[in-house]
Formats: C-alpha cells, structure tokens, sequence
C-alpha cells in the first residue's frame, strides 16, 4: 500500500496530460464534426465527395498511424508540430471524422417535413439548422456521442508512442523502474474512474434532454 501512494502523485500528473488531451479534443472535434456533417449532407456533390474522402481515411486507418504521420511524417515537408500539438492535431482531426458520421446519420434521421414545416416559417436557413436540426440531433445521437466520449479517454494512451507523459506512460516507467506491475493496477483505476465519471455525466445529460420525447 504504501508503494501504491508513492507512485499515485506521478500517476495524477500524467492524468493532467490525459485530461488536457481529453478536453481540448472535444473542444476541437465536436464542432468540427458538426460542420463536417452538415457538409456531407448538402447536395453539392465536390464538396461532400471531398468530406466522404476526408472521413474514409480518418476513419479508416489507425489512428497511431496518424499520429506517427503529424507528428514524425509532416517535418519532412517543413511541417512541424512539438509532441502534444501533433497529437492534438491528429485526435481533433481523427474523432472530427467520427462525429461527423455520427451527426449526418442523426440529420438524416429528421422527416423532411421538419424543414418543409421551417420553410413555411420563413426561418433561414441559420435558423433551421440552429433552432430545429440542432436540438434534435443532440437528443438522437448523445448515446453515440457518448461511446465515443469514453472511448476518447482510453484512446489518449496512443500518445505514449510520441513520448508524452501521460498516465499510461506514467505507469510504464514507473514498472519497468520498480519491475512490478503495481503501477500498471493504479493506471487501471484511473481509467476506469475517468470513464465512469463520464459515464455518469452523459447519463445526465440524456435525462436533462428528455423533453423532446
């Protein structure tokens, strides 16, 4: 036990590189995939064959190997990001293309007479994608939404392989110093606390939501 509380300060300070990731990915993707996803839902057909393009390759190939392209294939072409803006840059743009599926599925889900109904309001378009499309897609694809919320916790242990100090590597060195797999127990409960937090705050969510029932 008291090697356990020993390692846990290094442990947490590895978790505030996860959380750092965690957050500022949302930040970044969730939008994204939302202007994506109205993107691949407009008839201009260049733009959404550009997008389904964009989403195929995201979506894909594995997102270890887009972080070893960011952050170890772009200096080649005189494009260079320090290890966390590269990982951040290929989680945004990786889970951008998730969401975006995720979103179009849930827009083409609403009946067309939702926006014929808009049309006949006269609301413009900002107004109908803001005032009706919007607070339904939210309710249609927060269970999804949340799979992958969860699934972008456990993820974050893919940047240990840009030797950034996050938990999971934490833990590594904190094993291989000590030879004993403690430290490794320790990451585990940090992942799952993590997740169930989550997991309990999305369960929220949809209960606050209900009303459009």
């Amino acid at each position: 036990m008291e090697y356990l509380i020993e390692v846990m300060p290094q442990l947490l300070v590895g978790a505030l590189t996860t959380l750092k990731l965690f957050l500022f990915t949302l930040i970044g993707s969730l939008p994204l995939g939302i202007i994506l996803a109205l993107g691949l839902s407009l008839h201009f057909k260049p733009l959404r064959y550009f997008l389904q393009t964009y989403v195929w390759i995201m979506r894909g190939t594995p997102l270890l190997l887009q972080l070893i392209f960011v952050f170890y294939g772009l200096p080649t072409i005189g494009i260079v990001f320090d290890r966390f803006e590269a990982a951040l840059i290929a989680f945004i743009l990786n889970y951008a293309a998730y969401f975006a599926e995720i979103f179009r599925g849930g827009i083409q889900s609403i009946p067309q007479g939702q926006y014929e109904a808009a049309q006949v309001l006269q609301l413009s378009p900002f107004q109908t994608v803001t005032k009706i499309v919007i607070p339904q897609v939210t309710k249609i694809v927060l269970p999804s939404v949340g799979n992958e919320v969860i699934n972008l916790v456990k993820d974050s242990s893919l940047i240990y392989i840009l030797g950034l100090g996050d938990v999971m590597r934490a833990g590594k060195i904190a094993m291989e110093r000590d030879a004993t797999l403690l430290p490794l127990l320790e990451v585990a409960i940090i992942y799952l606390t993590l997740t169930g937090i989550l997991t309990i705050v999305m369960k929220q969510v949809e209960g606050k939501l209900n009303y459009y029932r």
